[in-house]
């Protein structure tokens, strides 16, 4: 998004054009670090995790009486 759009902003215009240009911009980098912070900071995944459940399926339960 931020590479197509970029080039084709103009800061230079009117106040209105830079005002929505820049607006455009930081809502875009926002979003952009929005992105990279829910990657970055995402629980990781257990490897393990289906061997465990596996597992604790096969273990067999004994009812003494």
């Amino acid at each position: 998004m931020l590479y197509y759009a970029v080039p084709r902003l103009s800061f230079t215009g009117t106040d209105l054009e830079s005002l929505f240009a820049a607006s455009w911009l930081l809502l875009a980098l926002f979003a952009a670090a929005g992105n990279l912070t829910g990657m970055l900071y995402a629980p990781g995944k257990r490897k393990n995790a289906g061997a465990a459940k596996k597992q604790q399926v096969r273990k067999r339960i004994h009812y003494y009486q």
